[in-house]
C-alpha cells in the first residue's frame, strides 16, 4: 500500500516530469526509490521509510530544480 500511495504521489506532483512509476514486487521489506539508475533512498539502509516531504525534494532537486513544491518545500533556514 505504501509503494502505491508513494508512486501516485510523486506521479501528481511531477506529472510531466516523470515519465512513469514502476513497482516492483519482492520480498523481506525491500523499499528502494531509484531514479534513472540513482539509488535515492533505501529502506533497509536507512532504517526506514521517507517521508513523503523529503522524498519529493529529493526528486525534484534530480529532475526539476528550480521547481516550487509548496509546503513540501524546505524552510528557508535549512
Amino acid at each position: 500500500m505504501r509503494a502505491a500511495w508513494t508512486a501516485q504521489e510523486l506521479l501528481t506532483t511531477f506529472p510531466k516530469e516523470l515519465g512513469e512509476v514502476a513497482l516492483v514486487p519482492s520480498t523481506g521489506g525491500i523499499f528502494d526509490i531509484s531514479l534513472d539508475g540513482e539509488l535515492l533512498w533505501s529502506r533497509k539502509a536507512e532504517g526506514g521509510f521517507a517521508e513523503l516531504p523529503l522524498l519529493k525534494q529529493m526528486v525534484r532537486d534530480r529532475i526539476a530544480p528550480d521547481r516550487q513544491l509548496g509546503h513540501s518545500d524546505r524552510k528557508a533556514s535549512e
